[in-house]
């Protein structure tokens, strides 16, 4: 099988749940990550199984993302197809020592072109998975600081 896979990972000082809120209101990423310029819900803004969202990176063409698991509060996945390619987004949202969250994403590139492209792509996907991070981690501290119901 053809395969490319890469994970990035950050600590956030702030609570599971306000890490989750502002991590799946997917809509609002181009606030907060240099990543993404456009972000819009095929089928409604808010993630559940089966919706798609359009997705718009700098330097990409437009691509349509479908969710194809969810647990509230801990993870979702979602896919984009393409010919010859596949890949597979997981976000996890895990509850650390101290009121802190641990944030991973992981990326799985697969089919007959998945791993070219994914070798293709390795340093613009790692740098995209960098910024959604560092942004996330920005905004959600950010959030906490501005709100004392979730310190």
């Amino acid at each position: 099988m053809w395969y490319m896979f890469t994970e990035d990972s950050i600590e956030i000082a702030a609570p599971p749940q306000l890490v989750w809120d502002v991590f799946s209101d997917v809509e609002r990423w181009p606030e907060w990550t240099a990543s993404v310029t456009s972000l819009t819900g095929l089928d409604g803004p808010a993630l559940a199984v089966g919706r798609r969202f359009a997705i718009k990176q700098p330097g990409m063409q437009k691509l349509v993302w479908q969710v194809t698991e969810i647990e509230p509060g801990s993870t979702w996945t979602w896919v984009q197809r393409s010919p010859g390619v596949r890949v597979t987004a997981r976000h996890f949202v895990t509850a650390q020592p101290g009121g802190r969250t641990l944030v991973r994403q992981q990326l799985d590139q697969s089919g007959f072109l998945g791993a070219l492209v994914g070798r293709l792509m390795a340093k613009k996907t790692r740098r995209f998975l960098e910024l959604e991070a560092q942004g996330l981690k920005a905004r959600s501290e950010q959030l906490r600081g501005a709100d004392g119901s979730h310190a």
